[in-house]
């Protein structure tokens, strides 16, 4: 186990059901912010606390979300698409 893994109970990882169900929630959200417990109360199946805050890490740390003390937020952007609009907008 590396040392980012050992601060994770075994127990607590995340399935991808998990991960996506949770990643999707935020890339849809109406507001620019959203709190944890918002997130939390948001999400129709139960996740641990433990879970969640290992999906949440994961997500910041591949650039899918920013963590505030505001709250979350979500900050991906697919390039490709951004491409395709920039290049469709071109006179």
């Amino acid at each position: 186990m590396s040392t980012n893994d050992e601060k994770y109970k075994l127990e607590s990882f995340p399935t991808l059901n998990e991960v996506i169900l949770v990643e999707n929630i935020l890339h849809k959200i109406d507001d620019s912010i959203i709190t944890t417990g918002k997130l939390k109360e948001s999400i129709d199946k139960k996740i641990s606390s433990d879970t969640l805050k290992i999906i949440i890490d994961y997500l910041e740390m591949t650039n899918r979300i920013a963590v505030t003390s505001k709250g979350i937020t979500w900050i991906h952007t697919n390039s490709r698409l951004n491409k395709a609009v920039s290049e469709s907008l071109e006179l």
